[in-house]
């Protein structure tokens, strides 16, 4: 079997490959819909890896790894590895978790880190509020995931919330940092405490925090919510969209609190968690698997992990369904440092028309069953699909 053409379409912001063969057996990857951005870089590696055998994906993969980056620049290597397993699941019948060497459990736990409702405001009254709205929602999730300080506009709504200066609008992820005054420190904690007062000890609360914190800011707030036994806090220091990793900061802050640490989602490769790993930095890494590199990166990255006793948790939100999918085929074969995987949305929601595979109901009671079609599981339906389809790509399907 020989890879015959690579073509990436932007369906609804989110870049979309299919890898073909002389087959006639194809292969899909889905990014970020933040990303759109990517479609130039994806069809630069094309070249590099028409005619080889798919079904060889670290044989490919070796062609087009040294060309990613930290986030958001390994998506392009990370959705093509997605694609050549979908490829490789197919040609073998077999779901892709098989050939990563076979599940190991039958469901998986998500969290909600993407299924949202317009806050009223940012105060604690509004945060318990918001709580209160997502354990009703009908998926059930046992673990919720909110936004706070730095990674919302917390940090400007809030009067005098810290002493830096406002970065303004910019594109996503920009980075915003800041010494926290000491009303907004406090301000912060209230809203916590308000809504684990509502998730008592039924739903898991994890905070994405950042990234953006003075090193004593973080560690005077991952003090001062030790009483509520949060499931993590994300990103305090660096993440998110940060070429770096601050393992140093991160290894300090973990020894110095009981608060489980996390961060990760923006690291490309094992090569760059493996200081984070091995300094046992955190407590927690979010490896995304549309962003570290692919499904195989992240399963060797959960496994190294493991031995160091760190947990996973992979980050996904905006992944789409056919992200969905490959973090479904991935964590079905994580040791038992897994947590659960943010459950990506279908964004927009006309998404859920143009894709089969999954079923009515893919959350049950916080949980996600294993796909077992070949593949990913997952697959794009052409005549759906095609409405949406720009001018430039109206050939994806061809």
């Amino acid at each position: 079997m020989k890879i015959t053409d690579l073509k990436c379409a932007v369906i609804g912001n989110h870049p979309v490959v299919r890898i073909s063969t002389n087959e006639g057996i194809y292969g899909i990857g889905q990014a970020e819909f933040y990303k759109p951005f990517l479609k130039p870089q994806i069809l630069q590696l094309r070249e590099a890896i028409l005619g080889a055998d798919p079904t060889d994906v670290e044989r490919v993969m070796l062609r087009i790894r040294q060309r990613g980056g930290n986030k958001p620049f390994g998506s392009a290597v990370s959705v093509i590895e997605m694609a050549l397993w979908d490829i490789a699941g197919k040609a073998a019948n077999l779901p892709v978790h098989k050939l990563l060497g076979g599940k190991v459990r039958d469901k998986l736990r998500v969290y909600n880190g993407g299924i949202r409702f317009p806050l009223n405001g940012y105060r604690p009254e509004d945060y318990a509020d918001d709580m209160r709205k997502m354990m009703a929602l009908p998926e059930g999730f046992t673990m919720i995931k909110q936004p706070i300080a730095f990674h919302c506009a917390m940090k400007e709504v809030v009067p005098g919330y810290h002493y830096g200066e406002h970065a303004g609008a910019g594109p996503h992820g920009i980075l915003e940092r800041g010494k926290i005054t000491e009303k907004g420190l406090r301000h912060t904690i209230d809203c916590v405490e308000a809504m684990k007062e509502v998730a008592g000890e039924t739903v898991g609360i994890a905070l994405d925090c950042g990234p953006g914190w003075m090193f004593s800011d973080a560690l005077r707030f991952a003090r001062g919510v030790e009483h509520l036994d949060l499931l993590w806090l994300e990103d305090l220091i660096s993440g998110d969209y940060t070429p770096w990793s601050d393992t140093d900061l991160y290894r300090d802050l973990t020894t110095a609190t009981s608060s489980p640490i996390h961060t990760g989602e923006q690291i490309y490769l094992r090569n760059n968690y493996k200081p984070l790993i091995e300094a046992r930095a955190v407590d927690v890494i979010g490896p995304d698997p549309a962003d570290v590199g692919g499904l195989a990166e992240l399963k060797w990255i959960a496994e190294y992990a493991d031995l160091h006793g760190i947990m996973m948790a992979p980050h996904g939100t905006a992944n789409g369904l056919i992200g969905l999918a490959a973090l479904i085929q991935v964590s079905a074969t994580l040791p038992a440092n897994f947590i659960a995987f943010e459950y990506p949305i279908a964004v927009p929601e006309w998404w859920a028309e143009i894709v089969t595979g999954l079923p009515e109901t893919i959350v049950k009671d916080g949980f996600v069953d294993v796909l077992t079609a070949p593949g990913l599981g997952v697959d794009l339906i052409p005549e759906a699909a095609e409405r949406y389809l720009n001018d430039d790509d109206a050939d994806f399907f061809k």
